[in-house]
């Protein structure tokens, strides 16, 4: 991510994010940034940030400075494409509060009706620096957590 600031602001007033702590800088005169990270071994990691978010799982962000780096990110369908999910009790009131705040908001909101995941809405949102997000509701439980009565992590309790 390009700033560690505002990829914070966004997290934090979007989700709920809280900062836990910040370590760094980083850097390394040998191939250890290649090896361990994957990246050029001159990069540096100017701050790595971990955010907690409200009861899920924590975020770490890394605020990087590397040589000829890469400043768009791949698309979801690319290999190594990534996007990152986050449930939301309220689709409606999700979608609107990052629309008036000018988040891209890929599309509407897709419900899906029968199958497996019926109950399920989701939608493609954009962080101001590429990253894709996917928000994700399902307030009336999924189709196969009612059917068949696993039991499996969710992020709300049924």
């Amino acid at each position: 991510m390009p700033d560690v600031e505002a990829a914070t602001e966004f997290f934090s007033e979007f989700f709920g994010a809280e900062v836990l702590f910040d370590v760094g800088p980083f850097e390394s005169q040998d191939d250890w940034m290649k090896t361990h990270l994957g990246v050029d071994p001159r990069a540096r990691i100017k701050v790595l940030r971990m955010l907690k978010l409200a009861h899920g799982p924590c975020l770490e962000l890394f605020e990087y400075a590397a040589p000829e780096r890469n400043e768009t990110g791949p698309r979801n369908s690319d290999i190594g494409g990534h996007h990152v999910a986050f449930y939301v009790e309220n689709m409606d009131k999700a979608v609107a509060a990052l629309r008036a705040r000018g988040v891209e908001v890929m599309g509407d909101p897709t419900v899906i009706k029968d199958g497996p995941s019926e109950g399920l809405a989701w939608v493609y949102v954009r962080a101001p620096w590429g990253l894709q997000l996917e928000l994700v509701s399902y307030p009336r439980s999924l189709r196969i957590y009612r059917d068949r009565k696993i039991s499996v992590w969710r992020p709300r309790p049924e």
